[in-house]
């Protein structure tokens, strides 16, 4: 990188509460926001147990128009973009709205927006041919993910570079490390990125209980999700946004803008395997690791926290836990790792970007949040796993990593520019 990227804002609406404070309570307390899905009846379903966000779009300043127009996803991306300008001090009014970005990730889109019109114009699915007459002028904005990145667009007034990223349970850290590398380039001063999903909705119920994915612990729906731990049979589906202010180092220098972390490397790579697979060895995350550590001249005594992916299913923390060994030798027995999908569920899409929320959030307070509700370990996942409690330790870098269907691999490090030398 040319440039030293840096996090001058942060914004979220997540399970558990609406604003980063919020969120930073919950996940350092080790509390769980994961219960029985509320939003529709789940009776029918192999897995009933999700952590939603409870989210009123009105409450949260949005007008009647916008809750109108926007699916659910697009409005959380909305409010957490709101609160990460405002939290960076940044007055965009006074900037060149052409060197101002927006990137945003999204797993499954305007899912919700979606299923609920399709149950409108086919009449609750009795009709083949469905009527458009009873279709939502809008529709067309849930068909088109890109309609999420313009709507946090015309909220901040950007109008740089602004895309959508998907890729699968990636795509919050991919979205970042996108803005970062846009920022880098000279495409844009200032980006606005994160990612936001809001897939809690029939369909997608559906399809993971159709692939087993998801775990059927309906009846423990507080410690369902149960990373790295050995009674572990699925993970919880989520849902939430978090949103960043990017820019470069000396811009934020200039304007004395707090600065949460610097974002020292990036990578991603693809496991050309399988669509839900993963090779034990965890050879694809490993090498998105050493890359992301190159580009931050980081070795694997510096990491002093690891945000795992930690989805709770079975392949997934063996293949991270061997990605970890492989890639970081020694240091990986003895560095913190935690995972708070064991509290927040897998919000999919958004979750990386989160996780990225919770480094820096980690950063700024010198604790590292646990993973809940790991009482037995998985033998085969014998690291550090921060169990139950959360650990006061100073955080200079972070390394947080992501894994997603289709075989997507990232990784992504933090640290404090403060203690690093250009």
């Amino acid at each position: 990188m040319n440039c030293r990227v840096v996090i001058t804002g942060i914004g979220v609406v997540a399970p558990g509460g609406t604003g980063t404070k919020k969120f930073w309570d919950l996940i350092s307390a080790g509390r769980t926001a994961t219960r029985r899905i509320t939003s529709f009846d789940p009776a029918p379903f192999r897995s009933q147990t999700a952590a939603e966000c409870d989210f009123g779009p009105a409450a949260e300043g949005l007008s009647p128009q916008q809750i109108r127009r926007m699916d659910r996803a697009a409005q959380l991306a909305v409010v957490s973009a709101r609160e990460c300008v405002e939290d960076s001090g940044l007055d965009l009014q006074v900037l060149d709205p052409a060197r101002v970005g927006v990137t945003v990730g999204s797993a499954v889109g305007c899912t919700m927006g979606l299923e609920e019109e399709y149950v409108v114009v086919s009449d609750g699915g009795r009709i083949w041919q469905v009527d458009e007459r009873y279709a939502v002028p809008h529709l067309f904005n849930y068909f088109v993910p890109s309609s999420l990145a313009a709507e946090v667009a015309w909220t901040v007034g950007a109008e740089g570079p602004v895309a959508t990223v998907s890729t699968g349970c990636t795509s919050g850290l991919d979205s970042v490390g996108q803005a970062v590398e846009l920022i880098a380039a000279g495409a844009a001063e200032v980006m606005v990125a994160g990612a936001t999903d809001a897939p809690i909705s029939p369909i997608t119920v559906a399809c993971f209980d159709a692939i087993k994915a998801t775990t059927p612990r309906n009846d423990e729906p507080a410690t369902a999700s149960r990373p790295f731990d050995r009674t572990r049979n699925g993970f919880v589906l989520g849902e939430g946004s978090a949103m960043f202010v990017l820019e470069d180092l000396e811009h934020a220098r200039k304007r004395g803008a707090h600065v949460y972390a610097e974002i020292a490397g990036f990578a991603s790579r693809c496991n050309a395997f399988h669509m839900t697979g993963l090779r034990p060895d965890g050879k694809e995350m490993a090498e998105a690791i050493r890359v992301a550590m190159a580009q931050a001249k980081a070795v694997p005594a510096d990491i002093d926290y690891i945000n795992a992916h930690g989805s709770g299913t079975t392949q997934n923390d063996r293949h991270e836990t061997a990605a970890f060994k492989l890639s970081l030798k020694e240091r990986a027995y003895s560095a913190p790792i935690s995972s708070i999908k064991s509290m927040i569920g897998h919000s999919l899409g958004a979750i990386g970007s989160l996780e990225i929320a919770a480094c820096a959030l980690a950063m700024k307070h010198g604790v590292i949040p646990p993973t809940a509700n790991l009482h037995e370990p998985d033998p085969e996942c014998d690291l550090d796993y921060v169990p139950l409690v959360a650990r006061e330790q100073r955080v200079g870098t972070a390394l947080s990593v992501g894994s997603g269907f289709g075989g997507f691999q990232s990784a992504m490090v933090l640290r404090d520019p403060e203690g690093t030398p250009a």
